[in-house]
Parts: C-alpha cells; sequence; structure tokens
C-alpha cells in the first residue's frame, strides 16, 4: 500500500511540476480553413498575442476539409497537454453537428473552452456583374434564375454554409452549392466571376467590398457596421431571417491540466484587454466581447446555446 501511495504522490507531483513549466516549447494552434479567411487571420491575431503572454511562440497550423471538420477531429485527439489548440466557430462547434454526416468529435464533451476571440457578422456579397444592388433585388434575381445560381462555401457545415442556408431559407431557393477549402478560396472564385455569391464573416470580403471588387448586398447583424456603415442590415432589407454573428473561439482538448487551462484562459482575456489587439479585431469587422463574455464559461455557454438554435432550422432547411 506504501508503495502505491508513494507513486500517486509521484504522479502527482510530476503533473504539477508539469502544469508550472507550462509553456516550455512551442504551441500549435489548428485553424481548420485555408489560408486568408476570417479563420486564418483571426487564429493568427490570437496565436501572435497568446506567444507574447505566454513566452512562447505559438505557430499556426491550416489543416483543411469537410467545412473545418478535419481539423478541428484533429484537435479533439490531440494529446491533451496544452501544446495543440484548436480554433473552432459556429460552423465546426454548432452547425456542423446537423450538417456533417457522422460528425468524429462531440463540440460539447469533446474539449476545454479556452475563449471566445470575436464575432463577425456575416455578410452577403455577391459577384461584381451580378445584376443585383440591392437585397430585395437579389431575391427576385435568385428566385427567377435559381437553376442556374451557386453559391460558394467553405466546407458542409462550415460558418458560410450555415449563413447561406439561413439565406436561402428566407429566400425560398435551393441553388447549386460549390464548395471551397476555405472563404479566402472562395472569395477569389467570387473574383473571377465563377460563382454568384458568399455569406462570409464581414472580415473575408470587407477589403474587396471597399475595392468595389465585390457588391455586398446585406449584413447580418442588428445593426449596419461601422467597418461598412454603407451597407445595409438583411432586416433593413426585407429578411430579418437572415440573422448570424459567427463566435470564433479557442479549444483544447478534453483532459488538459486545469492548471494549463488556468494560463490559457489568463493569457486569452489578457489579450483581448490590450488596446492594440481590440482595435485590431474591430477594424477586421468583429465585435469583442465584454469580459465576462469571453472566458471559458461563456464559451461553453455559448455553444450548447448555438447547437440548441440552429439545430431546428438547419433539419428543416436540409429536409431532415
Amino acid at each position: 500500500m506504501k508503495s502505491i501511495g508513494a507513486l500517486v504522490a509521484l504522479a502527482m507531483s510530476v503533473a504539477g511540476a508539469s502544469a508550472q513549466s507550462y509553456p516550455s516549447k512551442t504551441i500549435t494552434l489548428i485553424v481548420p480553413f485555408a489560408a486568408g479567411g476570417p479563420a486564418d487571420v483571426t487564429g493568427r491575431l490570437a496565436a501572435e498575442q497568446y506567444g507574447r503572454l505566454l513566452g512562447q511562440r505559438v505557430i499556426v497550423e491550416n489543416v483543411v476539409g469537410a467545412g473545418g471538420t478535419t481539423g478541428v477531429a484533429r484537435g479533439a485527439r490531440a494529446a491533451p497537454d496544452g501544446y495543440t489548440l484548436v480554433l473552432g466557430h459556429m460552423g465546426t462547434h454548432a452547425a456542423a453537428v446537423t450538417l456533417t454526416p457522422n460528425l468524429s468529435y462531440d463540440p460539447v464533451t469533446d474539449f476545454e473552452p479556452v475563449g471566445i476571440v470575436a464575432e463577425y457578422p456575416m455578410l452577403l456579397a455577391v459577384r461584381k456583374d451580378l445584376p443585383a444592388s440591392t437585397l430585395a433585388e437579389f431575391a427576385a434575381y435568385a428566385r427567377a434564375n435559381e437553376a442556374k445560381l451557386n453559391m460558394a462555401h467553405a466546407g458542409v457545415g462550415s460558418v458560410s454554409q450555415t449563413g447561406c442556408l439561413l439565406l436561402n431559407a428566407a429566400i425560398g431557393i435551393k441553388p447549386t452549392q460549390v464548395p471551397f477549402t476555405g472563404t479566402g478560396p472562395a472569395m477569389t472564385a467570387i473574383l473571377a466571376g465563377q460563382v454568384d455569391y458568399v455569406c462570409d464573416p464581414i472580415l473575408g470580403p470587407m477589403a474587396h467590398v471597399r475595392a468595389g471588387t465585390v457588391k455586398a448586398l446585406a449584413i447580418a447583424g442588428p445593426r449596419r457596421h461601422p467597418a461598412l456603415p454603407d451597407v445595409p442590415t438583411a432586416a433593413e432589407g426585407g429578411l430579418p431571417q437572415f440573422a448570424a454573428a459567427p463566435f470564433y473561439g479557442v479549444f483544447a482538448p478534453k483532459g488538459t491540466p486545469r492548471d494549463v487551462l488556468d494560463k490559457l484562459s489568463a493569457a486569452h482575456l489578457a489579450a483581448l484587454d490590450d488596446e492594440g489587439t481590440r482595435k485590431r479585431l474591430i477594424e477586421l469587422g468583429g465585435d469583442v466581447p465584454e469580459r465576462d463574455r469571453r472566458g471559458p464559461a461563456a464559451l461553453a455557454a455559448l455553444v450548447k446555446a448555438e447547437i440548441a438554435r440552429l439545430t431546428p432550422i438547419l433539419k428543416e432547411v436540409i429536409g431532415k
């Protein structure tokens, strides 16, 4: 019995020392989409600030596929030691429950939430030469040309697919869906005129809208956004059902030690307290949550709430 007690005490001592020394090596943040899109930009900003505050390099690894669920699944399977984190969002941690067949992870039980980075209202962006300049005109054009209409998205279960499914349901159309590895490549196809429209968090299309190379017809938030003040809300355009402001949050694998999670969460809160970081996120079109809405408990509650909100809507849209 004494030997067993000694082994337990030794294990606890090693675990405590490990947590106290964390981090002692490079941390990887998995971003489950291609470079250049909203998830990638948000993830790289988070990685930079985590590295500064934790005193270790944090690298971004883009793991694409299956609407972000490939990368998130890898994160769920990673060693729960704090050295592999994953950026998830409304698509990977809420909509995918309904939209991804045989989802290999449970967004609620397979992760330890670290915190919410930002929320980005969704934007309807269309190719420059699409014959519609308002949401009402787009709805009319879409109904009349449904058979040849192409909708871009970043994969089944992604934020971009979910947002456009909400839009399509409000209009009453089922266009051809064209999947990409991320909304960066999807936006490239919009610019080339290869697809007609995309529903992307404001960060993705914003620079192209300002440059006049794509048209933004509506923002799916409760109010106009200061980053694009001339773009009306979907409610102003007559489609209040098109409402989505996806969250982007950082998660660790289930079983990550509490002391490690506490260090990560403290760095997360401090990063978003930094005025430069907040300013950058706002410039990118993000809404930075207040302190009591950005920590682990808030992220856990938001994941559960979004699953409950989106599941019945998406089941009806896809006919399940």
